[in-house]
């Protein structure tokens, strides 16, 4: 993932969108409702706490606070892991991704345009 905000006070707010295939809607609220264990690990040893997934149709919002120091090596480190490989094979085909082009991020990146602290 790559995103433009920057860190505030330690931490890095992120938000990102993408299409949720009507006929996998179902199947993938019920997987999220039993994320593995070690999933959710790989998440929080790379850093990522109070993470979102927010639906409305078919339009998922992410939501997602980063509080380390280096999210690409991050990002890179849980991409390799064996179990989140494995989760995203269970959820991605569900998914429509919204990027015009291969080069860009999976789940499309959102710019923050307001925050009450």
């Amino acid at each position: 993932m790559s995103f433009q905000n920057e860190p505030v006070s330690g931490v890095q707010r992120i938000g990102a969108v993408i299409a949720l295939a009507e006929e996998g809607a179902e199947e993938y609220i019920r997987l999220h409702a039993a994320v593995p264990p070690e999933v959710l690990d790989v998440l929080k040893k790379a850093n990522v706490t109070n993470y979102s997934i927010f639906r409305r149709g078919e339009l998922l919002f992410s939501y997602m606070e980063y509080r380390g120091s280096d999210l690409a090596a991050d990002m890179a480190t849980m991409a390799g892991d064996p179990a989140t490989q494995r989760w995203w094979d269970l959820v991605m085909p569900m998914q429509r991704t919204m990027r015009s082009s291969p080069e860009e991020d999976w789940w499309a990146p959102m710019e923050e345009v307001f925050h009450l602290a």
